[in-house]
């Protein structure tokens, strides 16, 4: 199929592009890497009157560590997060990655377009809810900074005004141990249930914070703090994970379609978030208490 017609309009700065904007309405999109956004133009999902192409900002392609935490420009490529500045406990970011699509997704695809599409089965929304990111949003009156739980409003549908423009996002502090593990019928497919754990963990190996995350089982990334609350003051033992796994699941109400049942899809929940929940025991180096 071809696209509907519309305007097209290129800017080189961010203020530019947020004073293109407020200048043309609500019916305008932005196109960054294009690899949500061309797909729907092509099957008129998507219909704006006019395109703001933001790619040739430089400015907002970067990834640094400061502030004690990682900063990502809203046009990082997710190929460049390959090989960002992510050690010291950013390195989910890292591994993250290979997850995302194909080779030609992850070289053009972007790490705030991603978030500005807000598809809760996407891997980058589900690790910023995780990571308590903070998202940074430029409009007319300067940047304020959005808290990931409060940024993803539902399907497709963030806390972005229309004549904002997402700059960059912080991953505010590290964590001992994280992971995400998704279930995919082939490899590239967007998720049929994903799920991210975060672990703080003391010298005598008792969890001391814990983070958990759902995506693809609601039309918004999901934090479980029942699960986490099962965690925090254990050594982390098997059973704790089982538990957290099985209380994450029983806490959803997940859809079903063509693709998975909702009594499928809860089970992956109890699979995935405790295979998430190993491996970042195993990356903080928390010891597993002997069986009795």
């Amino acid at each position: 199929m071809k696209p509907p017609p519309f305007a097209y309009r290129r800017v080189q700065t961010a203020e530019e592009a947020v004073e293109r904007l407020a200048q043309l309405g609500d019916d305008v999109k932005v196109l960054a890497g294009g690899q949500s956004l061309v797909p729907m133009l092509a099957l008129r999902l998507a219909r704006p009157r006019v395109l703001v192409d933001v790619s040739r900002v430089a400015d907002l392609r970067f990834a640094r560590r400061e502030e004690g935490g990682l900063r990502i420009g809203a046009l990082a490529r997710h190929r460049d997060l390959q090989s960002a500045p992510v050690a010291g406990g950013h390195e989910v970011v890292a591994r993250t990655v290979g997850l995302i699509g194909h080779e030609p997704i992850r070289t053009c695809g972007t790490f705030g377009g991603s978030l500005a599409h807000a598809d809760p089965a996407a891997e980058w929304p589900l690790l910023a809810v995780l990571l308590d990111a903070e998202i940074v949003a430029q409009g007319p009156a300067g940047r304020r900074r959005i808290p990931a739980a409060d940024f993803f409003l539902g399907y497709f549908t963030t806390a972005l005004a229309a004549d904002e423009l997402l700059v960059e996002t912080l991953l505010p502090r590290p964590w001992h141990g994280a992971a995400l593990h998704e279930h995919v019928r082939r490899h590239g497919d967007f998720a049929l249930v994903a799920a991210a754990a975060a672990l703080d963990v003391e010298e005598d190996g008792r969890c001391a914070a814990a983070r958990v995350a759902l995506g693809a089982v609601d039309d918004v990334p999901l934090r479980m703090p029942a699960a986490e609350a099962v965690l925090v003051g254990t050594r982390l033992p098997d059973g704790a994970l089982d538990e957290a796994a099985h209380v994450a699941a029983a806490a959803v109400d997940p859809p079903g379609d063509v693709h998975a049942s909702a009594a499928y899809r809860r089970r992956l929940v109890a699979v995935l978030l405790r295979r998430a929940l190993v491996e970042a025991r195993d990356r903080a180096g928390a010891p597993i208490p002997e069986l009795a």
